[in-house]
């Protein structure tokens, strides 16, 4: 969700670094064209709908899962890491400023439509993106994190422009330097679509509709260069199918079709594991790892890159503009329990909102004690006690750092009751209302759960993304008295060049965060794992959470 940028000097250290980087070949590259794969079906179990099919519009990782596969970007990472690699693009040079970068293009790409993939085509995504209506720049919330801005409010978009200086030449102008660009264009987000389809289907007419929107045709017909083409979505069935293009550019996949079986229960969705219905699916309940492996399928273990945190909405609950209510629901909190019988193995209590294999982690940062007498003390203190949050928790849904959302609700649930905080339960579903409850102007809970997954390694990815957008979080830091600050401090930081004196800002910007203004209760980070059954082979599990299927082959037990 957010990136942004303010100008600042570029060395030509970082500039010979950054071309000598851009200049390594993907293992597809050097692939492309060769086998046909096999007339193999892998079905995956997912757990929960998509919202449409236009990547640019989706925010939520079940629709990323399924437009993963038929889409891809300028810059790719490599399977199994957070590595930039070459996708689209086979080269990137910066300027000596870091104002344009100039993009060498593959020359043997085509739409799934037959369109052929050029510069034109890249400049016409950029502005297809940049220009929206009303409606576009609230539901392209991607674009709106990391560039900071739309065509109707140019001067403040990180993006400046896109022209094609030779058939498979772009030159993408910015704003100045930033730590995300160019990895920002590994987000599934911006990722490259058929211009001709995207016309055709009037890609840009959303509309608002209730508190969601209404999606043009193209978002049920989306047009890519991967792999695997669009098939058709069974709403009724949950059923999404994705057939193998054989006129991919790079290796064939594996299997002919991948099918997408939307499965909410986790339980139910080992049941159709154990019956051979479906081949895989993510989320599976850490408690059934071993008995998983013991009946002869393979759990993949990902790395742990997300927080879980508990959202606090002061626009909703003025009570919450106090920091001394914000630190009693943190103290009242036993977050060492709740890891140890709601998480995996290898989880751990956060102290800040990302995980520490990220440059600017503060490592002297200690978590908030369990401490339900402080939690009762501070509330007294503020003249809150027996205050009532509404408490949200998302249905229908697992997330990485979330196996099992109700479980822990009511875990934290039992927590703040316990030192005299009235909680009012709400629920929705997770595309059903419980994102935009969450995200609305003002979101409609007081208090919820949700989490994040970063998209790259970078500090702004975290915590740029939950505070860096002043008037579009879900925390409604614009209310607080330091929001303004904060999203000022982010941004500076981001502008750093020297990656020891970025860190070294995020450091001290995480400190500020949870020692003086507690918008929100980061939880814990956990190592989420992702079961095929037997004979499934080629999955190579993504810290990302961002698995690629066409390496993925399904053969007998």
């Amino acid at each position: 969700m957010s990136v942004t940028r303010t100008v600042a000097t570029w060395t030509t250290a970082v500039l010979a670094a950054a071309t000598l980087a851009s200049c390594a070949e993907s293992e597809r590259d050097d692939e492309g064209g060769s086998g046909s794969g096999d007339d193999g079906t892998f079905v995956f179990g997912a757990a929960g709908a998509p919202e449409m099919f236009d990547p640019f519009y989706a925010t939520d990782g079940e629709t990323f899962r399924i437009t993963r596969q038929m889409f891809e970007g300028l810059l790719g990472i490599e399977p199994g890491s957070a590595e930039v690699v070459p996708e689209l693009a086979t080269e990137w040079t910066p300027n000596e400023d870091g104002t344009e970068w100039t993009f060498t293009l593959r020359d043997d790409v085509t739409f799934h439509d037959g369109e052929p993939f050029n510069a034109e085509a890249v400049c016409y995504n950029f502005e297809r993106m940049f220009d929206q209506n009303e409606a576009g720049q609230t539901a392209g919330e991607y674009w709106g994190y990391v560039m900071g801005a739309f065509s109707n409010d140019a001067e403040n978009s990180l993006y400046q422009g896109c022209e094609a200086t030779d058939e498979f030449e772009a030159v993408i102008s910015i704003s100045g330097p930033t730590s995300g660009f160019p990895t920002m264009l590994t987000l599934e987000s911006l990722s490259m679509q058929s211009p001709k389809a995207l016309e055709e289907g009037d890609a840009n007419g959303i509309a608002a509709e209730g508190e969601g929107f209404s999606f043009p045709a193209y978002a049920d017909a989306p047009v890519g260069t991967g792999p695997f083409t669009f098939g058709e979505y069974d709403e009724a069935n949950g059923s999404i199918t994705l057939a193998r293009n054989d006129d991919y550019w790079g290796e064939a996949a594996q299997v002919s079709e991948v099918v997408f079986r939307v499965i909410p229960d986790e339980s139910t969705r080992r049941q159709e594991l154990e019956a051979g219905s479906i081949n895989g699916y993510d989320l599976p309940n850490p408690v059934d790892w071993a008995g998983l492996e013991e009946d002869g399928n393979s759990v993949e273990v990902r790395d742990p890159f997300n927080i879980l945190y508990l959202g606090l909405n002061p626009e909703a609950n003025p009570q919450l503009k106090d920091l001394k209510v914000r630190q009693a629901i943190y103290h009242a909190l036993n977050r060492e329990q709740l890891v140890q019988t709601q998480l995996p193995e290898g989880a751990a209590v956060a102290t800040q909102f990302m995980p520490d294999t990220v440059s600017g982690y503060n490592t002297e940062l200690e978590p908030y004690a369990y401490d339900p007498d402080e939690a009762k003390r501070l509330l007294a203190e503020a003249g809150a006690e027996g205050m009532t949050l509404n408490f949200a928790y998302p249905t229908e849904v697992t997330r990485p750092y979330m196996p099992d959302p109700q479980k822990i609700y009511e875990a934290l649930r039992t927590d703040l009751e316990a030192v005299g905080i009235k909680v009012k339960v709400s629920t929705a579903s997770w595309n059903g209302g419980y994102l935009d409850n969450v995200s609305g102007e003002p979101g409609k809970y007081d208090a919820y759960i949700l989490g994040w997954t970063g998209d790259y390694d970078s500090a702004y990815n975290f915590i740029g993304t939950f505070f860096g957008n002043l008037k579009d979080n879900d925390f409604g830091t614009d209310v607080m008295p330091w929001g303004k600050q904060l999203a000022d401090d982010l941004k500076a930081a981001d502008a750093i060049v020297d990656e020891d004196e970025r860190g070294a800002a995020f450091e001290e910007i995480n400190r500020q965060i949870m020692e003086e203004y507690l918008p929100g209760l980061p939880i814990s980070h956990s190592p989420p794992a992702l079961v095929v059954g037997p004979g499934v082979e080629g999955v190579i599990p993504s810290p990302l959470t961002a698995e690629e299927f066409d390496t993925v082959s399904v053969g007998g037990e």
